[in-house]
């Protein structure tokens, strides 16, 4: 059974104005996630600043999530690293605490071979068997790439790989692993504006960005092309296209962040080395929020 199927919101991580991470303000951006039909939270994700919590903080967020969201939608934790021991560590406490799947990246900076790849993900995967992991590749951040081969190989040899979150942005990529696969790897955009393309190769949904500022509208795109309305789908995709680029014209969470704070939320700021938006940059962001029809504070 798929780990969910919709939009999955890679939650960001709300910080007091002092850097510390901010669980009441979580937890209400939990509820307000939940209420707005999310399929699935993503905590501890990229958009969540894992690489700039603590490995305290990180498992803490990670375990106040999955006690907070009690069951209503699957936690999927973030404890990838790249160093293999750090992830086995990261992975099973999360395990421990109850999540429902994780959330495995690509080793970053020292990067792997396939051959790494695959020693490196069937480590991690041995080290919590009862935990499904989905592998996120993501080479614009990473440097690393999952070769379509190698991510079947993963799914196919080792039970609890289950999946991929696909953010190489190659669609020819993604439908030669997929055409490789013969069903055996569940795929999600992890690209807001690829979700109806990777849907229409076999993917289950998206673990999105946008849904942190849109979920009901991120949600209802899947389901619409789940029930076969195409023409429904492609309208909520091609109407996320301004504000996704306005969200993705820095790094990400900075303007993602910006935006809950522009919209009331009180979310604070990013940790160093990330840091504000440029002035300009941010006035786009205001109006492609609008343009949206996102009420701003």
């Amino acid at each position: 059974m798929a780990i969910f199927k919709g939009a999955a919101v890679a939650i960001v991580t709300p910080m007091h104005e002092d850097g510390k991470v901010n669980y009441e303000k979580l937890e209400e951006l939990l509820e307000y996630q939940i209420a707005n039909s999310t399929d699935a939270i993503v905590i501890c994700g990229t958009t969540g600043e894992s690489s700039t919590l603590t490995h305290g903080e990180h498992l803490q967020t990670i375990k106040f999530a999955i006690d907070k969201v009690a069951g209503r939608v699957p936690v999927i934790a973030g404890t990838g690293s790249n160093c293999t021991e750090t992830a086995v560590m990261m992975s099973q406490e999360a395990a421990s605490y109850g999540a429902d799947a994780l959330l495995i990246v690509t080793p970053y900076y020292n990067k792997a071979s396939q051959k790494g790849l695959i020693r490196h993900y069937t480590e991690i995967a041995n080290s919590v068997p009862e935990t499904p992991i989905i592998m996120y590749n993501v080479p614009s951040r990473t440097g690393c790439n999952i070769q379509p081969a190698t991510a079947v190989a993963l799914a196919k040899n080792v039970k609890n790989i289950v999946g991929i979150k696909a953010a190489s942005g190659d669609l020819s990529q993604i439908a030669k692993m997929m055409s490789m696969a013969d069903g055996c790897i569940e795929l999600y955009s992890g690209n807001d504006d690829q979700v109806l393309p990777i849907l229409s190769l076999g993917g289950l949904g998206v673990i999105s960005v946008l849904s942190n500022v849109a979920p009901k509208n991120t949600h209802d795109m899947v389901m619409k092309f789940m029930e076969g309305d195409l023409a429904g789908a492609a309208r909520l995709q091609l109407e996320a296209v301004p504000l996704i680029n306005a969200l993705f014209c820095e790094v990400n969470p900075i303007p993602v962040k910006t935006a809950l704070n522009l919209m009331g939320w009180k979310v604070g700021p990013t940790r160093m080395p990330l840091c504000e938006m440029e002035p300009e940059n941010e006035e786009r962001l205001k109006k492609a929020l609008a343009d949206y029809g996102i009420k701003l504070a």
